[in-house]
Formats: structure tokens, sequence, C-alpha cells
């Protein structure tokens, strides 16, 4: 039996034990068992909350600039799932952000959440839980509302929140804007702290991490050569052929004039000897050289390209811009295909299908004359530096066994000139690599947190704002499902990803393993406080925006010349927390059934 069945077992025991001395009677009046949840109950921290309640000008007009805030947010949020809603039935796609363990906050449950850090998110959502149940008692306290009593909420023995009961008949004769700030107090405090946790991070800590030198390396492909000489996930190449290498770029650049037997540096402490081979990492399915990855199979290599070897990506990458359609020789065996970026779709209000009769798949070998190979040679081909919007291009494509040239009058905007393709990675839609080493993105994660580094393509916009940074630090554990030059969920500076980075700077005097920790809990604590109060804006029963929804129901209703104001304001908010709560199991279970 492995540990963590262990400790279910543990668990499930411990809570039949407590059940049963609860059901006797054994247990003292202010413990409450609720299966494997326990409730401790107390009157204790009142008078800290009546002391600290004592400028209550201040905590109104704070909680009234959280009402504002949650309005706002509730509006959004309701916007967002009913739009995210539509978009699943027209668009049912299985991934792994909408599977439905996916969507709780359990380290090692959560695909995004990895139990190595489970300690700094429990330790999130439990200042999470206080400061938000806090904000109540203490609004409970400004307003004149009576507190039954306050408490921990455990599993098993592990605390996993706080509560706050309110007098049900003190709350009742408070007025509407006394409990809509009581109500809005909890999410005000989560954002407050989320500003807080990501301004010391994007500060003082980000600012004393570095990338460290070298390549950082996520992993090896099954088969390739990097693979077969032990190269794996947290290694650092530091030197290539005897050259130190700072990062990315310049390993690229001293690979590139290194011979097809190599001899690479790990940590600065070993050296391994490879022996190149242009290997397949990635294939779309369908491609025209009738490739694909199965780690079953072993690597698929490239071998020779019209009977000439190639044994690097610069031979290949050479061979095949000389030859628009090509016999290709491969481990699998020959293939002939056309050598270019191969487009899998063609929009159809696009403007090469509104133009031409091409629906795709099709390859694109030249435009205007210029040889294009693959995605990124037809993005600069066509970018907003060298094109703009209406201008004619020529497009030699490969379609039906035939080589076809088509005149195109770009779409998009000056910015963004656009045929209205849909073009893959790599050559023909096969992705290769000489060594088989999986890049992680270390100085892009840092980028994006604030840092120093080069932000990845299509996210470069992110890091310009505190807005935009935090926007970032949200969709960083799940990196892998936002962007295909994000591979890696990043959760922190943990484990062999932690190698990839350096203390220098304001706090280096710390040292690594204190630095990454205040990292780790800050960028948790402000991910899972903005979560908890966003989650708690969505207007729908018993959620804060649903009690506040209901406060300004009431407010617009008892407006309104109706003969049973109570039945509109429950009609009117019901159909609301109906809808959201439909939209909420369409996003998470629509994609399996439909």
């Amino acid at each position: 039996m492995n540990t963590l069945l262990w400790v279910l077992v543990g668990a499930l025991a411990y809570s039949v034990v407590l059940m049963a001395l609860y059901t006797r009677g054994y247990l003292p009046d202010a413990v409450r068992v609720q299966g494997p949840l326990t409730t401790i109950h107390t009157q204790r921290g009142r008078a800290f909350l009546n002391w600290l309640s004592g400028p209550r000008r201040f905590w109104r007009a704070w909680s009234n600039l959280g009402v504002g805030i949650a309005v706002v947010v509730m509006v959004g949020m309701f916007a967002f799932l009913v739009w995210s809603a539509l978009a699943t039935l027209q668009s049912p796609v299985q991934t792994q952000a909408n599977q439905p363990s996916n969507f709780l906050i359990i380290p090692g449950v959560n695909d995004f959440l990895p139990l190595a850090v489970a300690p700094e998110i429990v330790f999130g959502l439990l200042i999470a839980l206080v400061v938000h149940e806090g904000g109540h008692g203490l609004l409970c306290r400004v307003e004149d509302i009576d507190i039954d009593s306050l408490g921990l909420v455990l599993l098993t023995v592990v605390p996993v929140g706080a509560f706050v009961e309110p007098d049900e008949e003190s709350q009742a004769n408070a007025d509407r804007g006394a409990r809509s700030r009581m109500f809005a107090a909890g999410v005000t405090n989560n954002f407050a702290v989320t500003a807080v946790a990501f301004a010391l991070l994007f500060g003082p800590v980000i600012a004393s991490i570095t990338p460290a030198a070298g390549l950082a390396v996520g992993g090896a492909y099954a088969g390739a050569p990097a693979a077969e000489a032990g190269i794996e996930g947290g290694d650092r190449i530091t030197a290539v052929g005897g050259t130190p290498v700072s990062g990315p770029d310049e390993f690229r650049a001293v690979l590139s004039e290194a011979p097809a037997t190599v001899e690479v540096t790990i940590d600065g402490e070993r050296t391994v000897s490879l022996k190149r081979r242009v290997t397949v990492v990635g294939a779309v399915e369908g491609n025209p050289l009738g490739l694909s990855v199965d780690a079953g199979d072993g690597a698929t290599t490239i071998t020779a390209i019209n009977g000439t070897g190639v044994r690097t990506i610069a031979e290949f990458r050479e061979l095949a811009r000389e030859h628009e359609i090509a016999r290709v020789a491969t481990s699998e065996g020959e293939a002939v295909a056309p050598l270019g970026a191969y487009v899998t779709n063609v929009s159809e209000t696009g403007p090469l299908a509104n133009q031409t009769n091409l629906s795709g798949p099709l390859t694109v070998t030249r435009i205007d004359g210029q040889r294009v190979l693959d995605y990124g040679d037809l993005d600069r081909a066509l970018s907003g530096d060298t094109r703009d919007a209406g201008d004619t291009v020529t497009l030699r494509v490969y379609a039906d066994g035939q080589f076809r040239e088509v005149d195109v009058t770009l779409g998009g905007t000056d910015a963004d000139p656009r045929v209205g393709i849909v073009v893959t990675r790599g050559v023909s839609g096969v992705v290769v690599d000489d060594l088989g080493i999986q890049r992680y993105p270390a100085e892009a994660y840092l980028a994006l947190l604030g840092g120093d580094g080069k932000l990845p393509p299509g996210l470069g916009g992110l890091a310009g704002t505190p807005l935009g940074l935090v926007y970032a630090a949200l969709l960083l554990p799940l990196a892998s499902a936002v962007s295909a030059a994000l591979p890696y969920n990043f959760a922190g500076f943990y484990g062999e990803f932690a190698g990839f980075y350096d203390v220098t700077g304001p706090l280096g005097a710390l040292g690594e393993g204190p630095v990454f920790l205040l990292a780790n809990v800050l960028f948790w604590t402000g991910w899972i406080n903005i979560q908890l109060g966003i989650f708690n804006c969505i207007p729908g029963y018993p959620l804060d925006g649903g009690r506040i929804l209901r406060m300004g129901a009431e407010g617009l209703v008892s407006r309104l010349p109706v003969a049973n104001r109570n039945r509109m304001v429950t009609t009117l908010t019901t159909s609301i927390g109906v809808t959201m709560l439909a939209a909420l199991l369409v996003i998470v279970f629509a994609p399996q059934f439909l």
C-alpha cells in the first residue's frame, strides 16, 4: 500500500471514530462533526474584532469600495460564464484545463497544482479563508451585527478554513447597505491580500532571481541522442564543444557551428558525447511526409533528402530549402512530398478561401518568390513590418497533387495582415531536432513575473503593466494549455526547476532556499486569494455575490409598483443563480458528453 492510501485509510478511520464520539455526546458542545469535517466553535476573538472595528468610518468606506469592485466582478463573471458555456456548446473540446478534477484546488488531484508545493498552496488557502471570514466578522461588529460564534474548519486534523456565524435576527434587522458591506468585506480583503502578495513578488523578490547560465533542460525525447546520453530534466547544458553558453540564444549559435558529433557539458561538471541525427520529435496527423511520433516504436529519424545525407538541423534545412518537393529518406522508409509550411485548415471567411477555391490541407512553399519552409518563414514574410492589409501577394502552394500560384489580397490589420490559414509547426507538419532536448523556458517564466528574461512569442504585452503581470501570474500554472511557447506549467521555484535560477540582488544574502520559499508562498497566496475572491463574486446563492445580488434586487424592486416584491426578488435572483449553475455544469461536463 502506498503512502497516499495509508493517509486515506487513516483519515477514514479517524472520521468514523470522531463521528461515533460526537453522536454519543462525548465531545464538547463547541465541537461539531460532519463526516471528515470538524468545526470548532468559539466566541473568543470577539473582543479583538470589537477593538479592530473602532475606526468605523474607515471600514465602511473600505467595504463600500469593495461593494463596487464586487458588483463589477459579478457582472464580468456572469458574462464570462455564459459566454464560456455557449462557446463550449458550440465547440465541446475536452482539454486538460476543463477536466472536472482540475476545478478543485487540491494539490496532487488538480493536474496544475503539484504535490511538491502543497505546503505553500495550503498556506495560501488558509490565509485566503482567514482574511475572507475575518472581513465578514469585522464588518459585523462595524455594523452592530451580533456574532454567534467564530471558529476553525478541520479536514480530520488539518486546518482548512475559518468561519464567522452572524446572529440571524441581528443580521435581518440591519439595513441593506450594512449587509451588503458585510458580504463584500471578504472578497475585498482577498483582493487586498492579492495586491500585497504580488507587489512583494513582482518587486524585491523577483528582482533577486535571475536565470542560471546555460540551457535549462526540461527533458529529452525518447530515442533521441540526448536521451541516449543520459540527459534528463533538471540538467543545465553549460558548454558545447568546450565553449561556454550563457543562455538559449548562445547555445543555438554555438551548436550551429559544432560538428555532427559534439560534446556538451552538464552543470559544469560532466561531459557527454552526442552523435547528432535529425530526429522527429513532433508531427501533425496527416502530414505530407506520413511521419508520426510513437514512443513505443522508438524515434523516427530523417537520414537523407534526394539522396544527400543529413545529420544536423542546419544540413536538413539547407537541403530542404533547395527542393520544394523532394524524396525524403527516413528510418521508416522513403516518401516524396512537398517541403514547406503545412496548412491544416483554411478559414471559410478568410482571404484565401474567398479569393480562391482552395480549402486545405495544402503546403505553402513560396510567397512572392521567397522560399517558405515553415511557420516562422511564413510569419516573417507576412509580418506587419513588411506587409499591410490590402497588399496583394502571390502564394505558391502544393495542393491536390500539384503546384499552383494564386494571388491573394491580405486581410486583417496593417499590424497583423492575414491570409486566413492555420499553419502547423515544423517543416511540412513535422518538427525535428538533432539532439532531442526539451528546453525549459526558465527566462520566459521569470519575465512574465516581471523579472529579467526574454518574453515568449504572443505574450509580450503581459509584462508591461501591473495588471498584466497579475494576469500572467494567474495563467502560469496553466501555461502549457495557454501557449505552445510555454510547454511546462509553472508552479513556482521548486525541485529540479529551482536549479534553473540563481539568487542575487537585494535578497541575495538570504540564500536560495529562503528566497525561493518566499517567492512560492507569495505566488500561491496571491493566486489563491484572487481566485477565491473572484469565485465568491459569482452571483449565485450561497456565495457572497449571490447575497449582494439579493440586496441590490431588493433595493431595485422596492422602487417598483408591484404587489409581491419578495416573489419578484426571489424570481430574479433564482433565475440568475440557476443560469450561473447551468453555465458551470456545461463548462465542466459538456465536453465529456458532446
